[in-house]
């Protein structure tokens, strides 16, 4: 394999950004500046960071001591190691550059704001530990293993995700005035629940590739109430289904949350970008609830015109409520856009 060059400005970041990134990039780019380069570079970060842990053709053991020195480095602790053979093992190009761009990145963490830094760093080790968990339970090669309970799902889908929930709210309130029209917390409770079911709905969606690498994320106690081991759900995942849409429903309803969270924001460029992932995991459920047991079967995902289309018509109506709830209820199959907004809440 050829090594792919590293990032070695702003600019190279930027556009490294845009290439590890299918959908969160177009959310970052509609942000103010000021938002931009803190949750951007936390996103690069967090993608190094699962980019690592992902590595599987390194031993778990391998991956777990890189993380803890990348997590290390991002906090100032420790100097980062050579990833240049972890970059090697990268077959997407754009995660390869990301890998070796890493002392670019840090560079640019050491150069942002005091309290950015400490936001940015604070989500990284949530999101690490979790990924840390992730290669602990499913790392090493063996049979198909399953979460012990529904405990240690809601923990997984808050570190990775819904800690970056609570991260984009702590910026947004620093950055901006009058940020939203609802209390602090209430907004950092909906971009929690909003982060988990986005992750959530990528658990739903991926549910035939972690079974053949040999990770279940659905419960292994809900399984055993089935009357279903994991080597069973292994070899036949449409078996899975009743559990699915249970968990289905839950990703529905934290989705659900996200769209409420954008209803709350004053800034219409924030709301726009806070409304984006939330539209976009709204249709990716209602093709998968569309698939029936073929969505347990085949991978199932948005075409990327039908994703800058719900990008153009966001940008187009200037991330106006009503025209959000109406575009929401189209991409969710609901009748009237009932179910996501702020009344009464």
């Amino acid at each position: 394999m050829t090594m792919q060059p590293p990032a070695r400005s702003t600019e190279d970041l930027n556009a490294l950004l845009r290439g590890v990134s299918r959908s969160f990039y177009l959310s970052i780019r509609v942000l103010p500046a000021p938002l931009r380069r803190p949750i951007g570079l936390g996103y690069l970060l967090a993608r190094a960071t699962d980019t690592l842990a992902d590595t599987t053709q390194m031993p778990a053991a391998e991956r777990l001591a890189s993380l803890d020195n990348l997590t290390a480095a991002i906090d100032g602790t420790a100097t980062l190691e050579d990833l240049r053979g972890f970059a090697g093992r990268q077959a997407d190009g754009d995660e390869q550059r990301l890998i070796l761009a890493l002392p670019q990145c840090l560079a640019a963490l050491a150069a942002t704001e005091p309290q950015d830094q400490e936001a940015i760093r604070g989500v990284l080790r949530q999101i690490t530990r979790g990924q840390k968990l992730d290669v602990q339970r499913f790392g090493e090669p063996g049979p198909c293993r399953a979460l012990e309970n529904a405990d240690q799902l809601n923990e997984y889908t808050y570190l990775v995700a819904g800690s970056v929930g609570e991260f984009w709210t702590d910026l947004c309130l620093r950055h901006l005035r009058d940020f939203a029209g609802a209390q602090p917390e209430r907004m950092r409770e909906l971009g929690r629940a909003y982060g988990c079911g986005l992750q959530l709905v990528n658990i739903l969606r991926d549910v035939r590739d972690d079974l053949a690498a040999g990770r279940c994320y659905f419960p292994a106690d809900e399984l055993a109430q089935a009357g279903l081991a994991v080597d069973q759900v292994a070899r036949e995942p449409a078996l899975l289904l009743p559990l699915w849409h249970r968990w289905q429903a839950l990703a529905e309803e934290q989705v659900a949350d996200g769209m409420r969270y954008a209803d709350a924001v004053k800034d219409r460029r924030v709301r726009a970008a806070s409304a984006l992932p939330a539209l976009l995991g709204a249709r990716t459920l209602a093709l998968l609830e569309a698939a029936g047991p073929a969505a347990l079967e085949q991978r199932i995902k948005m075409p990327r015109s039908e994703v800058h289309g719900v990008l153009l018509r966001l940008l187009f109506t200037r991330a106006g409520r009503a025209p959000l709830q109406a575009h929401y209820a189209r991409l969710a199959g609901k009748v009237g856009g009932a179910g996501w907004d702020n009344a009464g809440r």
